[in-house]
């Protein structure tokens, strides 16, 4: 298992979208919107996209 910076990345760059809830569910991630910053930091280029599922805003990241 690795960091999870690389578990986001692999998962963006295997073309699959990630939002925060299933950053938390899938590698028990908090705060992915600090690690969406340190992979495009890295040069990952990452693209944001607002949705919403009617009651909130929430982000989805993809490459």
């Amino acid at each position: 298992m690795g960091t999870q910076n690389q578990l986001i990345r692999q998962h963006l760059e295997s073309g699959k979208s990630i939002t925060p809830l299933e950053a938390l569910n899938r590698y028990d991630c908090l705060r992915l919107g600090a690690r969406i910053y340190e992979l495009k930091r890295d040069g990952l280029p990452i693209k944001t996209e607002r949705k919403t599922n009617g009651k909130k805003w929430f982000a989805e990241y993809s490459l």
